[in-house]
């Protein structure tokens, strides 16, 4: 790749990366912001799982066809539509008004956050597939370390974010910190699309809606792992722990925002550094899993024996995270060695649609679960899902054969 277009991809790289950042932030005060809200406002734990279902299953739709409008049309589009839409959603959220009835709100709440996992997968698949086009086609170590780096700061700005949202909205109160966060998002909107140039990510020959659905052996393993791993996480994450903080723990929006901003922050910066504690291989994946389905086993037991509960989550989770964290960076390194150049939108769509799907039945199950059976009863549902993550993994190719 000559010098000169080297720079154009990286100088619009740049920008992506930019504008997902700011776009990452809003995210993830949205999700706290919404939660505690509605927690405080008397929504049970499924009430406020349902809040987040559209979310999840956008997501699941829009990586699908998203992958193919951005190989179609370039990832310019891909990015704008998103951050327009998450202009939107945040603005409508802000106009939520408490004495709707309750079918009202979740109805309200449900087709906003719909169109804000719309917003969020449009953007997060351009970002992501604007990586491979800045790293040679055989440089596998360079582009392990670029996915790291970005994955990483992406999850500890989001961590940044869930402080955010709920710092905000003790401090400013809901509906302000959902405008302010609106005009952020407009910000980076306006500036991304005077200075991105070119047709970044678009392929060379016409691709055909039906190959959504083509996918090499590798690309369809990895995905079904990641759809597990991420269920996985989601099911003890999303709903039962926040609540159980609340509940249980008696803690406030700030404790509660501040302690998940950390872990997500912590678990970030875990990621961006991965190339230096595991290999980017899919032995390397099955081994971190193993040790995963172990730390959520060991969790499980001292909850059911009820041996030190409070202090069992909050440093059991810091354990989850880390070894999450690796396995997370070792399967986003995977999907882009997989990919050639002119399908990675395509295929990155398609992983970060198993991705979604995960999330999507982790929501769900974590209300429900937490409803029933409280946090163990979550982490057991994580348990399960893990082991299926891991059985999946067994399949995978080393990299160099997965074409």
């Amino acid at each position: 790749m000559s010098s000169e277009p080297q720079k154009t991809h990286l100088k619009n790289y740049m920008l992506v990366t930019g504008a997902y950042w700011v776009f990452t932030l809003t995210d993830g005060a949205l999700r706290m912001l919404v939660l505690l809200h509605f927690y405080t406002l008397g929504y049970d734990a499924f009430q406020i799982a349902l809040l987040f279902l559209l979310y999840e299953v956008a997501g699941v739709v829009t990586n699908l066809i998203g992958g193919w409008i951005g190989t179609r049309l370039g990832l310019k589009v891909t990015l704008f539509v998103g951050l327009g839409l998450q202009v939107i959603a945040l603005s409508a959220l802000a106009n939520f008004n408490p004495s709707w009835l309750v079918w009202q709100a979740v109805a309200f709440v449900m087709g906003l956050q719909a169109l804000s996992g719309i917003a969020k997968d449009l953007t997060k698949m351009s970002s992501k597939s604007a990586v491979k086009l800045v790293v040679a086609e055989d440089a596998h170590d360079a582009l392990y370390k670029w996915v790291a780096i970005l994955t990483g700061s992406k999850n500890a700005l989001k961590g940044v974010g869930f402080f955010l949202g709920g710092a905000l909205l003790t401090w400013i109160g809901y509906k302000t910190a959902l405008s302010s966060m609106a005009g952020i998002v407009a910000l980076a909107l306006i500036v991304v699309s005077v200075l991105l140039t070119g047709d970044l990510g678009k392929a060379k020959e016409r691709v055909r809606f039906a190959a959504i659905f083509s996918k090499t052996p590798a690309i369809n393993i990895v995905s079904g792992a990641r759809f597990f791993l991420f269920g996985a996480r989601d099911i003890w994450f999303v709903v039962g722990l926040p609540l159980f903080l609340a509940a249980e723990l008696s803690w406030s929006h700030t404790e509660i925002g501040s302690y998940m901003a950390a872990w997500v922050i912590g678990y970030g910066l875990v990621q961006s550094m991965a190339p230096k504690i595991a290999k980017g291989e899919a032995a390397v994946a099955r081994a971190w899993l193993l040790l995963l389905i172990a730390v959520t086993a060991l969790i499980s037991a001292a909850l059911h024996f009820e041996f030190q509960p409070t202090l069992t989550v909050l440093l059991g989770l810091i354990l989850f995270g880390f070894v999450f964290a690796i396995n997370s960076s070792v399967h986003s390194f995977l999907i882009l060695a997989y990919s050639d150049r002119d399908k990675v939108a395509l295929n990155v769509g398609f992983y970060y649609m198993a991705n979604a799907g995960g999330r999507l039945a982790g929501t769900l199950i974590s209300g429900l679960a937490y409803q029933y059976g409280g946090l163990l009863a979550c982490l057991i549902a994580t348990l399960g899902f893990l082991i299926a993550s891991w059985l999946i993994a067994l399949a995978l190719p080393k990299a160099s054969q997965a074409n």
